[in-house]
């Protein structure tokens, strides 16, 4: 299983060129069972990152663009009368897939916006009181584009915790970005080209191998002085939920496998807190005023914090 994976990591590196780190963390993220809410500029790869990821695991991939006038049934299906046969028959909606891109989120309004929030946390549709349950294998990369506030609907805070990591996707190195440039232009990134390198069951066997992964007291002592430091420094006005506890032990289990290692280390805590506690946390307004960004305060935040031995 080790080896599958690390061949599914090479693939998808060598398919997605420029974002090492943020791939990792999106495999990270759903090998934890966990959401990921990627930002970043149009042009980027965001899409394309939720679509080989689904190649390579020989999974179902739908995507939806989310609009001012989609409603809560475009995602979850609905009731439809099937006139032939005189009765009511349930029409699953594209939410029923293994890889889901919400593509644009914020463009649509709040209860559009809460008709992924039953399915991302019970991996269930409630569809006219008749609950369906989701594939085992169900993860939801959901995207919004930082440079455009007009006609948006900034997500709820609640709903913001759902996500196991927030992503931030910057433009890639001269060098990297000239790759790119040449690899679609002589067809070499073509996604017919991309071929599976496991199925979901061994998928599904590589998370139940994750759950065993070694999270030491020492590693939750640390994790726990992290949350709650963003609760008592005066530079964040809201810290963090319990749940961004747990999603940093769970985050850092599948960092620490894919490093080949069945026991998390510090390091391991470090490289998943920021992307785990960037959208979970509201910085002071006097903090805001002075410039500094989530990321640098959660960079000082975790390097006060003793490291455990």
């Amino acid at each position: 299983m080790r080896q599958k994976i690390q061949s599914l990591l090479e693939q998808y590196e060598g398919a997605i060129l420029g974002q090492r780190s943020n791939l990792r963390l999106l495999l990270s993220a759903i090998l934890a069972g966990g959401h990921v809410l990627v930002e970043g500029v149009p042009g980027t790869g965001k899409t394309a990152m939720a679509k080989t990821l689904a190649k390579l695991l020989d999974g179902k991939f739908e995507r939806i663009q989310f609009t001012p006038d989609l409603l809560p049934s475009d995602i979850t299906g609905s009731m439809i009368l099937n006139m032939q046969e005189g009765k009511f028959e349930t029409l699953k909606g594209p939410i029923f897939t293994n890889i889901l891109l919400a593509d644009e989120i914020n463009r649509t309004p709040a209860k559009t916006q809460a008709a992924l929030l039953e399915a991302m946390e019970e991996k269930q549709v409630t569809i006219q009181g008749t609950t369906y349950p989701l594939p085992d294998v169900f993860f939801v990369v959901a995207t919004q584009n930082p440079i455009e506030f007009e006609g948006t609907y900034s997500l709820p805070e609640a709903q913001q915790d759902r996500f196991l990591f927030k992503l931030n996707i910057n433009f890639p190195e001269f060098n990297e970005e000239m790759e790119v440039l040449r690899n679609v232009l002589e067809n070499k990134l073509d996604a017919s080209l991309i071929s599976p390198v496991m199925d979901l069951a061994d998928f599904s066997a590589i998370q139940s191998e994750i759950e065993m992964v070694t999270v030491g007291d020492g590693i939750l002592e640390y994790i726990m002085h992290i949350v709650r430091r963003t609760r008592e420094t005066n530079a964040i006005r809201f810290g963090a939920s319990t749940r961004a506890g747990i999603s940093i032990g769970k985050a850092a289990r599948a960092w620490a496998y894919l490093a080949g290692r069945d026991y998390v280390t510090p390091d391991d805590i470090k490289m998943v807190a920021k992307p785990a506690l960037r959208h979970r946390i509201q910085l002071s307004p006097h903090v805001e005023l002075e410039g500094a960004a989530v990321d640098q305060i959660i960079e000082e935040l975790v390097g006060a914090v003793p490291v455990p031995r």
